[in-house]
């Protein structure tokens, strides 16, 4: 599911702004980008996450903005040489000459820092990066949550077409015993017409009756009803429930397809072409669900 948060914090000369980008995917694939975490921080950090998010590619972008501080500046010379190197390749790359100002170099992230809150902001940072991603994902489960609201009227539509589609499959199957034994005695009549053989009534109707069981989709028309009912269930739940309604599609495709290759009339192969189109739809909805 798509959806975008933001969340700001502040503690002891340093704001920290999270932004939480989600996009559909069938899994959970999380990304951080931005400021260096300290690996505890960032396991909190991805913890909080996945308690909140089941499914969905998300980009976390995690700024610390520190104010000017009071103490002493220092040159973090590894990190000049990094942003040297950079910007020398961004030259290369657009064709420009490779005189970069101090002045700009100076201004890349974590070349000037403050020797007074790089100390201090291991213990610092973790609280405040916290409580803005909680920010972050508060605002990304309002934007998923609206985005859910269509999805779940979408799938209900189709859910009651697909429904109606499977009461015409009912119907059909009721009158398959019917159109065995006409096939049957238009065979056998056609047979009487060019050869004298004699029929056995009792052997006929035996015959028709396992045609008749062999042909019967009541069973697996059951089963569409009891998957249809799962499904409605299941998208009224709060909780996610994704992986569940994927797997009930799933079924509900198994239980369309044996329909199909037991039946052996054009119009329930229309129909059931006609069902497999609605639950693709669906199933592409599901995908995306939490």
């Amino acid at each position: 599911m798509t959806g975008y948060g933001r969340g700001q914090s502040d503690a002891k000369g340093c704001r920290v702004t999270v932004e939480v980008r989600s996009v559909n995917h069938r899994f959970l694939d999380l990304k951080l980008r931005g400021a260096s975490l300290e690996a505890s921080t960032e396991e909190k950090l991805r913890q909080l996450i996945a308690k909140s998010v089941e499914r969905g590619a998300l980009s976390v972008s995690v700024r610390v903005e520190r104010a000017q501080a009071q103490g002493e500046l220092r040159i973090d010379e590894p990190a000049a040489r990094r942003a040297h190197a950079r910007l020398s390749e961004l030259a290369d790359m657009l064709g420009l000459a490779k005189d970069i100002p101090l002045a700009l170099l100076c201004t890349q992230p974590g070349v000037m820092v403050s020797a007074q809150i790089e100390e201090e902001a291991p213990e610092l940072m973790s609280a405040p990066i916290l409580e803005a991603v909680t920010q972050a994902l508060d605002e990304l489960a309002v934007m998923r949550g609206n985005e859910g609201e269509l999805l779940k009227r979408d799938v209900l539509q189709r859910m009651e077409t697909l429904a109606s589609l499977a009461g015409t499959l009912a119907d059909f199957a009721k009158s398959s015993p019917a159109e065995v034994q006409r096939r049957l005695e238009e065979r056998i009549e056609r047979l009487m017409h060019t050869s004298k053989i004699q029929v056995d009534e009792s052997r006929l109707a035996q015959e028709i009756a396992i045609a008749a069981d062999k042909l019967d989709v009541t069973e697996e028309l059951v089963r569409v009803a009891a998957h249809l009912s799962q499904l409605a269930d299941l998208v009224e739940e709060p909780k996610p429930v994704g992986r569940r309604l994927d797997f009930l599609v799933q079924e509900l495709g198994r239980e369309f397809n044996t329909v199909t290759s037991k039946s052996q009339s054009a119009e329930v192969a229309r129909t059931v072409v006609e069902a497999k189109a609605e639950l693709e739809k669906i199933r592409e909805q599901v995908q995306n669900i939490e």
